[in-house]
């Protein structure tokens, strides 16, 4: 059975840096310290990584998964699903961006995801796993857009 989660956080950019930070998987080695590699496998008409190959820490070791990439609702969402891993059957997400309405030149940004491991892990490890990938994926992409350059 999958766990889903979601986070918020206010990051002081406008939305469509945000969008524009989350959507360069390729970069995310440079900021998001468990993501080891991004590699694009393919990409869609307009040129946008559409199956990425990651190799992220993990539980104290490495994991590789394959995401691919949903940029129906671009630049308000950017949303994937998992393609293929070697620990989890479910790994689907997306982040929505949402600017402040009395603050246009800040975004709320909401974190969605939901895991399912291949291997049956105690309830109380698993949201264990799932409170570092939410403690760490929004505080790193805010730190990563509000040292960008104004």
């Amino acid at each position: 059975m999958s766990e889903q989660a979601m986070e918020r956080t206010v990051i002081h950019a406008a939305a469509d840096v945000c969008y524009q930070v989350a959507a360069d998987v390729e970069r995310y080695p440079e900021w998001a310290k468990d993501v080891k590699d991004a590699v694009v496998v393919s990409r869609d008409a307009e040129g946008r990584p559409l199956d990425v190959a990651f190799r992220t820490a993990a539980m104290g070791r490495s994991t590789n998964y394959t995401l691919r990439y949903d940029y129906t609702g671009a630049p308000e969402r950017l949303a994937w699903k998992l393609v293929e891993g070697d620990l989890t059957q479910t790994l689907d997400g997306l982040y929505e961006f949402v600017p402040v309405a009395d603050d246009p030149a800040s975004t709320e940004v909401a974190y969605h995801l939901e895991v399912d491991l291949v291997v049956p892990l105690p309830g109380f490890v698993k949201r264990r796993a799932e409170a570092k990938i939410l403690r760490t994926a929004l505080p790193e992409l805010k730190s990563r857009v509000e040292s960008l350059p104004v």
